[in-house]
């Protein structure tokens, strides 16, 4: 079975909390809808979908910081870029972070859009006369979404407040904090569970990219997951074995020329499409590239990240390391060679960078690649980490090596690696083992190597305990897990709202 991701990007609507909106088609504002004329029509109902995904992009102006908590925060990355530049980042690089931080800030702000966005079409649509199919979906499509913000938000700042109504005056955003657990069981999960019943396995034409029941029910897994709700993850990741295929090449994770139906491994895609306006094209690719292509250089690979991919007795190394990282004198994305003065650290991530062929340099942050926010592969670990949990440890080693084995297997299919067709001896061999906790072992090894730099590394080290975060952030001698493993809520936010504690 295949999964399709939304095309949404030709035609977007921005709604304000309260006030109304304004409908974008292509490249003009075309009017404006007071809320009392808006949500009347099947059109409106569609604009007000495709205007909840809007928040998810790395788009310029959604200043996504994602990247940030999920790999600068970790010993996967350092902030890079030119000394002085984006100084906050580098304070969450430091763990010398204030509730004044403006990537706290820019994070904060854009989940509650998307939560503000989903809560309108959650409550506005099922009033509107429309195909009922339609109808069922696009709300679907909205509990999606909305448990996706507030899966993010819990794991970036821990307790916040909760909305699941559109506020209707200043009152309304006088909330408290609800607690973890409450918003897990009483907003995401409900959310998702409705929305895995409801949604389709896939689309066609325009619809292609628009989460699917496949999207619910992984994230759902994810859910169970962070919650070490270890059953209920290993059932739920279960329906997806199967349904999803690893793609023979792993680097075919991260090519505008692989998106959606494109991929048989991509579950959730995050949609970008260059040369609008307003521009919906991924920042990403400015971001992470090198001066000499246009490029910022942020995100750094670290030399611990480096290092943790396995080499063969004979130095022959886990093909993904270059499918991840430019290192010197190796081949870089134009024909040439990544030189190491190019990074702070010597190193730059590969992933979401696209070659100048296809981007040029005067057009580097409006890039066309999307970003797959869970795939098969990343199931696959979940599967292997609940199983391992819940003693079946043999088991656990059938999809932790179905990932191992895909990535070996990159020398039967990719012609650029030196000694392709065949695969090295004793490269990336299956895992044997049994006991429980090398097996998990295993599992975060894996999950390091097969995910850096997809911006799940510091999400993970905070799940895994204080113990192994204060191992793997040992560099980093400003981290304290008890204070540092959610962020500070934004003080702006504190000064809106006073029932914050």
């Amino acid at each position: 079975m295949k999964k399709y991701f939304i095309q949404l990007l030709t035609t977007m609507l921005l709604l304000a909390t309260i006030t109304g909106c304004k409908k974008f088609i292509t490249k003009e504002v075309k009017g404006d809808y007071p809320e009392g004329e808006f949500y009347k029509t099947q059109a409106h109902a569609i604009l007000a979908i495709n205007a909840a995904y809007r928040p998810l992009s790395f788009a310029n102006s959604n200043n996504n910081r994602l990247w940030v908590f999920g790999d600068v925060a970790s010993d996967d990355a350092v902030k890079g870029g030119i000394a002085g530049d984006q100084a906050d980042i580098d304070l969450i690089d430091q763990f010398n972070i204030t509730p004044i931080n403006g990537n706290l800030e820019a994070a904060w702000a854009l989940e509650y859009e998307g939560i503000s966005r989903s809560n309108l079409v959650i409550e506005k649509v099922p009033a509107i006369p429309m195909d009922v199919s339609l109808q069922a979906r696009i709300v679907a499509e909205a509990k999606f979404l909305r448990a996706w913000y507030y899966f993010t938000l819990v794991n970036t700042f821990g307790e916040v407040p909760v909305i699941v109504k559109p506020p209707t005056n200043a009152n309304d955003l006088q909330i408290p904090q609800s607690s973890i657990t409450a918003i897990f069981e009483t907003v995401i999960e409900p959310d998702l569970i409705a929305a895995a019943s409801a949604l389709p396995p896939a689309y066609s034409g325009q619809d292609v990219g628009r989460v699917t029941s496949g999207a619910a029910t992984a994230l759902l897994a994810k859910a169970y997951l962070f919650q070490a709700k270890w059953d209920k993850t290993a059932a739920t990741a279960e329906k997806l074995i199967g349904k999803y295929t690893l793609n023979t090449l792993y680097s075919n994770n991260f090519n505008a020329n692989f998106k959606n139906n494109k991929n048989p491994e991509s579950i959730f895609e995050i949609q970008h499409l260059n040369g609008q306006d307003p521009q919906t094209g991924n920042q990403l690719n400015q971001y992470f590239a090198p001066q000499v292509d246009g490029g910022y250089f942020f995100n750094a690979p670290t030399q611990n990240f480096v290092n943790e991919f396995e080499k063969t007795t004979g130095g022959i190394e886990d093909p993904r390391l270059n499918y991840t990282v430019g290192r010197d004198s190796m081949p870089w994305l134009n024909g040439n060679v990544f030189l190491k003065d190019w990074s702070s650290t010597g190193y730059l991530t590969k992933k979401h960078q696209q070659p100048l062929s296809e981007i040029s340099k005067a057009l580097k942050g409006d890039g066309s690649i999307n970003y797959v926010a869970i795939r098969y592969a990343d199931v696959l670990l979940w599967y292997a980490e609940a199983l391992n949990e819940l003693g079946r440890s043999t088991e656990a080693l059938v999809p932790l090596n179905a990932v191992r084995s895909r990535a070996r297997n990159s020398y039967l299919y990719d012609n650029k690696l030196s000694g392709y067709p065949n695969v090295p001896a004793s490269l990336l061999p299956d895992v044997t083992y049994t006991n429980k906790a090398d097996v998990l072992k295993a599992i975060q090894h894996e999950r390091r190597v097969e995910l850096g730099f997809e911006f799940h590394r510091f999400f993970d080290l905070i799940r895994w305990g204080a113990t192994y975060a204060m191992q793997a952030l040992s560099d980093k001698p400003n981290f304290k897990y008890a204070q540092n493993k959610y962020f500070p809520i934004p003080q702006s936010e504190r000064d809106r709202n006073k029932a914050l504690k």
